[in-house]
């Protein structure tokens, strides 16, 4: 069955290198978990794309069943789930997450 939803999802993570689906947007997320995600990747120096599934009911739902996750946000690397705030988080707090980055070839800034 063609989800056009699911379509939507593949495009946007096929077209970058870091996507996070969110509440809001990198700017102005409207919950604190977003907001998390968006502080780590930021102070890492990452590019990424934000989505707000605020502003799409049918995204909203859709982005859970797509990766089969059901909270929000939702953090994809190279077409792959990573996970929401808290693995994020622990990844980046052990380095992990910087690792995972630079093995799929997204440059990360420097830490000092």
């Amino acid at each position: 069955m063609d989800n056009p939803v699911f379509e939507r999802i593949r495009n946007d993570i096929a077209g970058n290198d870091v996507v996070v689906y969110m509440k809001g947007t990198p700017v102005f997320p409207q919950c604190g978990f977003s907001a998390a995600v968006v502080q780590v990747l930021t102070h890492i120096g990452v590019p990424f794309k934000g989505i707000d599934i605020l502003t799409d009911p049918g995204l909203r739902q859709g982005v859970k069943e797509f990766s089969n996750w059901p909270t929000i946000p939702q953090v994809y690397v190279k077409g792959e789930f990573v996970g929401g705030c808290d693995i994020i988080r622990e990844m980046y707090q052990t380095g992990e997450l910087q690792e995972l980055l630079e093995g799929k070839g997204v440059a990360v800034a420097a830490q000092g």
